[in-house]
């Protein structure tokens, strides 16, 4: 895992004391609700929860003895079961997991550590989106190209690019919050799920108090959809942060540099090429986006398993969901920072632009003939003309290439527009006037 680089926060929702601490809390409230159930006499379960307390007020030492256990014991559950037993130190310790199954005591608390880490990873939504949105109020009006297969297409502006980033991560933020209620489900009924040995009662009121939901109805285990559900989920939101990093990645090559990555005092770009800037932590996004896929993939591999249970999930599981948990997290740091200090050129916007040699007019003036009179095809084979008769012009070396000016030297085309009509027709502001309505409703 590359916890070093996450916030404490979400590396200490994975660590193995936080799960025991987890683990500690089910197995108490189990045998609190059994106390109500008239099964766990009230004075055993004291000696229960002082035992817990001890562990409680000392998790690493819970750590090492439950580990310490698990060498000989092979099970890591029966590691920490015996290793509470020892702490109440009385036969009242016979009570403690009674009619549990290991899983009921794992994937509650494997439940609570997703909700955990779910809510990290909204909050982090939360603190990019009112990046992104000032970096979109502030080039509102910044004027770009727009790109299809990698080629000049019509205008936009640098803003609508940053509105969109906006929306694609308001989706992002309601997916989270969508795969916290799907795995927010834990289950204590048994062996089978059948709660032949533990009323649902008992479960219902763990969960409750742990702010999860009952599940309607088990085998041994959780069923793997629900975590195969949030694994793809973070995929989803990875993928989304890939296709932003693929775009700046874009955007800094040296032919086009219309935005870069901050390059910061001190750093340096190339062992061989000092000159070089390159967008590293763009591509480093790119790349942690695969890891997170190829987790995705793991725990869709997870969702069959034999009968009522095997455990070939389990390894998997201890794998990818911290490392996917606090990738995203990480991922998120990253591309926040990215975006507050992104460095915008409206000036190589504006030479890039010029390049199309007005070109990007060549629909605009389409529908102008098409409105005129003129059929599609006579309209679309004029417009196409001006085109490529531009391009000739340009490859010749000439500097007075200009879509519109070729356009307005064909007679077929002069006789439609009035003196200045297509001068108008052809600017900027056409392409603008819906841009403020575009952001108002986007809330912007």
């Amino acid at each position: 895992m590359i916890t070093r680089y996450s916030r404490p926060e979400m590396r200490t929702i994975w660590t193995d004391e936080n799960k025991l601490k987890i683990w500690l809390q089910i197995e108490l409230l189990a045998s609190e609700a059994l106390v109500k159930e008239g099964v766990v006499p009230a004075k055993d379960f004291k000696k229960i929860k002082a035992g817990c307390d001890k562990w409680f007020a000392d998790l690493p030492g819970l750590v090492a003895r439950q580990r310490e256990l698990e060498k000989t014991l092979n099970h890591d559950v029966i590691g920490f079961t015996t290793a509470v037993a020892e702490a109440i130190n009385d036969n009242a310790s016979r009570w403690f997991h009674f009619g549990l199954t290991s899983s009921d005591i794992g994937d509650t608390a494997f439940a609570v550590q997703m909700t955990q880490s779910a809510d990290i990873l909204i909050a982090d939504v939360k603190t990019l989106l009112p990046v992104i949105a000032r970096r979109a109020k502030e080039h509102k009006f910044t004027p770009c190209i727009g790109r299809s297969h990698g080629i000049h297409g019509e205008p936009t502006t640098f803003g609508l690019k940053m509105a969109l980033m906006h929306d694609e991560f308001g989706r992002a933020l309601r997916r989270l919050e969508s795969a916290k209620y799907t795995v927010s489900v834990g289950k204590l009924s048994g062996a089978v799920g059948t709660s032949a040995h533990l009323s649902p009662r008992v479960e219902a009121y763990v969960c409750k108090k742990l702010g999860l939901r009952p599940a309607p109805i088990a085998t041994q285990v959780v069923q793997r959809d629900i975590h195969a559900e949030f694994q793809t989920t973070l995929a989803l939101v990875a993928a989304s942060i890939e296709r932003w990093a693929v775009e700046f990645r874009h955007l800094q090559r040296t032919e086009v540099l219309e935005a870069e990555e901050a390059f910061t005092v001190g750093q340096k770009g190339s062992s061989a090429m000092p000159h070089k800037r390159n967008p590293i932590t763009w591509e480093r996004l790119t790349g942690l986006a695969r890891v997170i896929r190829g987790n995705a993939m793991a725990s869709l591999e997870n969702v069959a398993l034999w009968h009522e249970r095997d455990i070939s999930h389990s390894s998997v599981e201890r794998i990818i969901f911290p490392d996917s948990c606090t990738l995203l997290d990480y991922m998120f740091g990253l591309l926040t920072r990215l975006m507050d200090g992104l460095v915008v050129y409206p000036a190589n916007m504006k030479k890039n632009l010029g390049l199309s040699l007005g070109m990007w007019n060549s629909q605009t003036v389409l529908l102008a003939l098409i409105k005129k009179g003129l059929t599609r095809e006579a309209a679309y084979k004029i417009c196409q003309d001006a085109a490529m008769k531009t391009w000739e012009v340009k490859h010749a070396g000439r500097d007075d290439a200009n879509f519109v000016e070729q356009l307005q030297a064909d007679p077929t085309v002069a006789k439609h527009f009035k003196k200045g009509e297509l001068e108008k027709l052809c600017s900027l502001d056409f392409h603008f006037k819906e841009v403020n309505n575009r952001f108002k409703k986007l809330g912007l």
